[in-house]
C-alpha cells in the first residue's frame, strides 16, 4: 500500500495509472476504521482496478466542536487493516493540505431541501462540511466509482447531489450497512459508547426492525425511550426524497432514527 500525504503527488500518481485504463475506486473516511469501512474496500477491489482510502477527520463537517475534539483517532490500527484488506492507495492528508486557505467563508452548496429536514435539522452546517471536503477530494481523486456506507443514508443523498452540481462523471454506490451480532450498526463512534451505554444501544436495531414489520413511530419512539435514548427523530420518509410519509408501505420508503446514548449520538436507518 502506497501512503501519500499531498494532494498533488496523489492526483499526479493516479493520472499515471489512469493513462494506462486503469479504473480508480475511492472510499473517503474519517479513520477509526472498522469492519464496515473495510466491507468498502472489499467491494470497491472486486469493482475496480484501484482502490484509493483517504483518512481525513474533516473539520468543518462537525456543527459540534467537543464532537470534533474527541472523534476517536486510531491511525495505527487503521493503516494495519487498510494493508490486509488489500488497499492500493492511502491518501492522509493534513488540514492546511486540504483546506490551504483555511476552513472561514468557504464556498456553498446549493442542497435544497436536504439541508433542513432530519439531519441537516439537527446538524446545522454538517452537511456544507462534508460537501466542501467531497468536493476537494474528488478533485483530488477523479475516482470512477464513489463506495459509501447506507448507514449515513441522507448523506449519500447529498454526495449523489454534489456530484450532480460538479457535473462529475463519478458513480456512486451506496453499500449496505454493516451491523454487530446483535443488530447495532457499526460506527467510529461506537467506541466511545460506555458498558452500560453500549448494552442499551442495539434498540435503535429493534425500533428499526419493529416499523419494518408495520409499528408505528410511536411504538419505536417508546423502545428507545425505555433504553435511556434521547431522541432526535424517529421518522418514516420517502426513500427516493426524504419527504416524510405516513406508515410503511406508501411506495419505496425508509426508517431512519437518530438519537443520542449518553453524549454520543448514533444514526442508523433501515428500508421499509
Amino acid at each position: 500500500m502506497i501512503l501519500i500525504k499531498r494532494a498533488g503527488d496523489l492526483a499526479g500518481w493516479l493520472e499515471q495509472q489512469r493513462v494506462t485504463g486503469r479504473s480508480i475506486g475511492f472510499v473517503p473516511t474519517l479513520g477509526a476504521l472498522h469492519a464496515g469501512h473495510i466491507s468498502l474496500i472489499d467491494i470497491s477491489k472486486k469493482s475496480t482496478s484501484l482502490t484509493v482510502c483517504s483518512i481525513f477527520v474533516n473539520p468543518t463537517q462537525f456543527n459540534d466542536p467537543t464532537d470534533f475534539q474527541k472523534y476517536p483517532i486510531t491511525l495505527e490500527q487503521d493503516i494495519y487493516q487498510l494493508e490486509r484488506a488489500g488497499t492500493d492507495v492511502l491518501f492522509l492528508p493534513e488540514v492546511n493540505e486540504m483546506y490551504p486557505g483555511g476552513t472561514e467563508k468557504l464556498e456553498r452548496y446549493d442542497l435544497g431541501e436536504l439541508e433542513t429536514i432530519l439531519e441537516g435539522k439537527f446538524r446545522p452546517g454538517h452537511f456544507q462540511g462534508v460537501c466542501q471536503v467531497m468536493r476537494r477530494l474528488l478533485d483530488i481523486v477523479r475516482p470512477d466509482h464513489l463506495f459509501m456506507g447506507q448507514k449515513d443514508y441522507q448523506q449519500c443523498m447529498v454526495v449523489r447531489r454534489l456530484l450532480e452540481l460538479m457535473g462529475a462523471r463519478t458513480q456512486l454506490h451506496p453499500c449496505p450497512i454493516i451491523r454487530e451480532a446483535d443488530g447495532l450498526a457499526m460506527s467510529s463512534r461506537n467506541l466511545r459508547l460506555t458498558e452500560t451505554e453500549r448494552k442499551n444501544a442495539p434498540a435503535i436495531y429493534r425500533a428499526l426492525v419493529l416499523l419494518k414489520e408495520g409499528g408505528s413511530v410511536e411504538q419505536a419512539r417508546k423502545i428507545l425511550e425505555q433504553a435511556d435514548f434521547r431522541i432526535d427523530y424517529v421518522a418514516i420518509a420517502d426513500a427516493k426524497t426524504l419527504m416524510p410519509v405516513t406508515a410503511a408501505g406508501e411506495g419505496d420508503s425508509v426508517a431512519l432514527i437518530a438519537a443520542f446514548q449518553g453524549e454520543i449520538r448514533l444514526i442508523d436507518n433501515m428500508i421499509l
